[in-house]
């Protein structure tokens, strides 16, 4: 797999000769890069936003998907290496991607790790553990209400996504949190009000995954509150990130 295979930009970056924030992006599970589009735009001229493409979906349906949180991370990593620009990093990471973005956190040195819609690494997803087949997923992505509805009624269509979804949620619950070093960034916690899956109790924990400062910002909706808070998510990212670069 090609390390450009893995990075999209989809606006304008700043000058690069200001070294701008480099604001890397990573999605849910069954997501993909286009997900954070609208993001992007909003902060087209405040950082260089990126979001991951995780094989097995869209452009990259047809490389085998990773069931491996760690091996995604590693990925993302060595694709990060050429595609730096020479300012700092900031990681975003929503639901699944959160997990990824953290793992990513313990092996690099960002400015800012975000994580959103997540549990703390070490409380694990439990969400996650009824899940016994393509049924019970099928079922879960519907209850989250982050994926069109149409695309898991057509038999086609989910032909094509359910590898990737089997993978993905695979990741997610054989995940394993191990004490160690933990990133010394500053980390904040976005959910959503709604979101049964990320109670308070759950996502405070986030505090013990960094030896920085930890935030906490709640949303009115649910598990993809961040479709409908996009403006106000971005200006608190440009607010945290011009601090970043200070």
């Amino acid at each position: 797999m090609s390390p450009k295979s893995w990075l999209r930009s989809f606006h304008t970056a700043p000058d690069p000769a200001s070294r701008p924030v480099q604001l890397v992006c990573f999605p849910h599970a069954g997501g993909s890069a286009g997900y954070f589009v609208p993001l992007s735009a909003q902060l087209s001229g405040v950082s260089e936003v990126l979001a991951v493409q995780y094989p097995g979906r869209q452009d990259r349906w047809h490389e085998p998907a990773i069931d491996d949180l760690g091996e995604l991370a590693e990925h993302v990593v060595r694709a990060l290496g050429p595609a730096r620009n020479g300012g700092p990093l900031a990681l975003f990471g929503h639901s699944m991607g959160a997990l990824v973005a953290y793992e990513v956190a313990r092996r690099l040195a960002p400015a800012r790790l975000y994580v959103s819609a997540c549990p703390a690494p070490s409380r694990g997803v439990e969400a996650t553990e009824g899940i016994r087949d393509d049924a019970d997923l099928i079922a879960d992505v519907r209850r989250l209400n982050g994926t069109d509805t149409g695309l898991l009624s057509d038999p086609a269509m989910l032909e094509l996504i359910l590898p990737a979804l089997r993978a993905d949620y695979h990741a997610v619950r054989t995940y394993q949190w191990h004490p160690g070093s933990e990133p010394y960034c500053p980390v904040r916690v976005l959910t959503g009000s709604r979101d049964s899956d990320t109670p308070p109790h759950v996502v405070r924990d986030w505090k013990r995954h960094t030896t920085g400062e930890c935030r906490f910002h709640e949303y009115e909706g649910g598990h993809f509150y961040l479709t409908e808070h996009t403006r106000r998510i971005a200006d608190l990212l440009a607010a945290d990130l011009a601090q970043a670069v200070h």
